[in-house]
C-alpha cells in the first residue's frame, strides 16, 4: 500500500463511504483535530511520570481513533462498518477522575497552566480537547453527532485536567492560583 495516492492533489478527500469533500470541510477540521488531540496524549503518555498512567492513556488513544473513525464516516452511511463508543467507554474515563481526584487536596482556585513541563503537557492536550469539543459542537449543529462522542470529549478533557493536578501532585509543583485583579 503506498503512502501517497494523490487523490488529494486538488484539495478534496474521501470520508469512509467514498463521498468527497474539501479538505477544508468542518468534517474534517474536526477529526484533524480529534487526531491533533491523540497526539498530544502520546506525548503525555511517553512523560516519565504518566508510566504508571500508561494503559490508561492508550486506552484513550484507541478510543480518539474510534471517535476519529465515527467522524471520518458519511453521515447516514450504514454499510461501513465502524467501532461504537459507549457508555462504558465515558464511565472508564469518570472512574479515572474520581479516582485521581479522591488523592488531591480539594481545589480552592482556578490554577494557572504550568509549573512543570509534564503539567504543561496535559493542559495543552487539555485545551485541544476542548476545541475538538466546540468543532464537533459546531458539526452537530450542521449533521448529527452520536451523543457518546460528544460525552466523551467532555468527559475527557475533565480527565485531562484532573490529570494536570496529579501530575503536579505527584512532582510536587506548586499549583499557581490565578488570582483576579478586581
Amino acid at each position: 500500500m503506498k503512502i501517497y495516492t494523490k487523490t488529494g492533489d486538488k484539495g478534496t478527500t474521501a470520508l469512509f463511504g467514498g463521498k468527497r469533500v474539501s479538505k477544508a470541510d468542518l468534517r474534517i477540521d474536526t477529526y484533524g483535530t480529534i487526531d491533533e488531540l491523540n497526539s498530544w496524549i502520546g506525548m503525555v503518555r511517553d512523560l516519565e511520570v504518566n508510566q504508571k498512567r500508561k494503559d490508561v492513556l492508550v486506552e484513550i488513544q484507541d478510543r480518539l481513533f474510534t471517535v476519529g473513525s465515527i467522524l471520518a464516516t458519511e453521515p447516514g452511511n450504514t454499510k461501513v462498518k465502524i467501532p461504537s463508543l459507549t457508555e462504558a467507554d465515558i464511565l472508564f474515563l469518570e472512574k479515572e477522575i474520581d479516582a485521581m481526584d479522591a488523592a488531591l487536596p480539594p481545589m480552592r482556585f482556578f490554577v494557572l497552566p504550568g509549573g512543570h513541563t509534564a503539567i504543561s503537557h496535559c493542559h495543552v492536550a487539555r485545551t485541544v480537547c476542548r476545541r475538538s469539543e466546540r468543532l464537533i459542537i459546531a458539526l452537530n449543529e450542521q449533521e448529527p453527532v452520536p451523543d457518546d462522542v460528544i460525552k466523551y470529549i467532555n468527559r475527557l478533557s475533565d480527565y485531562l485536567f484532573v490529570l494536570s493536578r496529579m501530575v503536579a501532585h505527584e512532582l510536587g509543583a506548586e499549583e499557581t492560583p490565578w488570582k483576579p485583579r478586581l
